[in-house]
């Protein structure tokens, strides 16, 4: 599948990209099939070959949410631009001081229920068990 990316260029903290066409699956900076444009965002220059935009998007090239959304801006279509959310870094799940304290108090409830039914069996074998019978004893 074919799709209209960002391709970045240009110096580290002066981005530049190009608005390229490419196979998804390929690494972007790699090789594409077409360049359709360019967009500078430190100097709010974009330049775009709208014809060609659009002939590819009717044969099936899906543009990113980014390129999308820019070409919505320019005109160049005329669909709703699409939310572009990123992930929130996840931070490192350390157990809570207050989460431990019901996982604490748990088992303590359960071990009274646990201890009345080991009475409860040792009640019934010792009633089953007749009075103490007589042991003897052997002598040595």
């Amino acid at each position: 599948m074919l799709a209209i990316r960002f391709n970045r260029i240009g110096k580290k903290n002066q981005a530049a990209f190009r608005i390229v066409l490419q196979e998804k699956g390929r690494a972007p900076g790699r090789k594409h099939v077409e360049m359709l444009g360019s967009y500078e965002p430190h100097m709010k220059q974009i330049v775009l070959k709208k014809e060609r935009i659009l002939h590819w998007i009717g044969l099936g090239a899906q543009p990113s949410d980014s390129v999308h959304n820019l070409l919505v801006k320019e005109g160049v279509l005329t669909d709703a631009k699409r939310a572009i959310k990123m992930e929130k870094p996840k931070a490192k799940e350390e157990p809570a001081p207050e989460a431990e304290a019901p996982v604490a108090e748990a088992p303590v409830a359960e071990a009274p229920a646990e201890e009345a039914k080991e009475e409860a069996l040792a009640e019934t074998v010792a009633a089953e068990v007749p009075a103490e019978a007589p042991v003897e004893e052997k002598a040595a």
